[in-house]
C-alpha cells in the first residue's frame, strides 16, 4: 500500500498562541510532576531488564518523523513474545491487524499495565512537547503505516502536531473504531480553537481517572 501523502506547506494550527501555551504548560507540568517522574522511573527500572524510557518512531507535523517518548511498559524481548503470541492466537493477530492494539498484550509488564491503565506511561511526552514534536492537545500520534489508513484525511493530521491528549483521548481511546479516530482528528483540525483545547484538557482528567479505553 502506498504511503499517505506528506504535507510540507502548512503552518501548524494554532500558531504562536498554541505553541506558547504548550511551552508554558509543559514547563509547569515538568516542574510539578518531577517527584512523580522519579518514582515512576524507579518502578520501571525495578520491573525488569531494559531502559527506563522507550522512544517509538511516529509521524509528526508535515510528515516529519520523531521519537515519541514513553516510560517502558514492555519486557525486553517484546518482538519475540508477540510473534509467538500471534502464532498461538490467530484472533489476537486479527485484533492487531484491525486496531494496532491488543487488549491483552503479553509483552506488557505488571508495572507497565498499571502505568498504561492510568496513562502514566505517556508523561515523558512532556519532553516531546518542549522539543516541538508534539502539542498538549492534538491528533493521536501514529506510525507511518497507520497514517496510510487515514487516506485523504491524512492532510488534516499533518497540519497539526500530535497531542498528549485529544478528542480520541476523551472519547474512549482504544474503545473507538479506527474510522472514528480519523474522524476525531479531522474534526479537531478543521474546527480548532483555543477554547476547544482548554475544554479537551479539562475533559482529560475524568477520562484518565475513569481509565476508559486504556490498555
Amino acid at each position: 500500500m502506498p504511503h499517505a501523502p506528506r504535507s510540507h506547506s502548512h503552518p501548524p494550527i494554532g500558531g504562536f498562541l498554541k505553541r506558547g501555551f504548550d511551552v508554558l504548560g509543559a514547563t509547569i507540568g515538568l516542574i510539578l510532576l518531577s517527584p512523580l517522574f522519579v518514582l515512576l522511573a524507579l518502578l520501571v527500572k525495578a520491573s525488569g531488564p531494559g531502559s527506563i524510557f522507550y522512544g517509538h518512531a511516529r509521524v509528526g507535523r508535515s510528515g516529519q518523523s520523531f521519537k515519541c517518548l514513553k516510560f517502558r511498559t514492555m519486557m525486553q524481548d517484546g518482538a519475540g513474545v508477540l510473534a509467538q503470541h500471534f502464532a498461538d492466537n490467530p484472533s489476537a493477530a486479527a485484533e492487531w491487524e484491525a486496531t494496532r492494539k491488543l487488549q491483552d498484550d503479553p509483552r506488557v509488564t505488571r508495572v507497565g499495565a498499571v502505568l498504561r491503565k492510568l496513562s502514566l506511561d505517556e508523561l515523558p511526552q512532556i519532553l516531546n512537547i518542549l522539543r516541538g514534536d508534539m502539542s498538549i492537545v492534538g491528533p493521536r500520534p501514529v506510525v507511518a503505516d497507520e497514517l496510510d489508513l487515514y487516506g485523504p484525511a491524512a492532510v488534516y493530521y499533518l497540519k497539526s502536531r500530535p497531542g498528549l491528549t485529544g478528542l480520541w483521548q476523551v472519547s474512549g481511546r482504544n474503545d473507538v473504531s479506527y474510522v472514528s479516530r480519523v474522524a476525531f482528528d479531522t474534526h479537531y483540525v478543521e474546527n480548532w480553537s483555543f477554547r476547544t483545547d482548554l475544554s479537551i484538557i479539562l475533559r482529560t482528567v475524568p477520562a484518565v481517572l475513569a481509565s476508559r479505553g486504556s490498555y
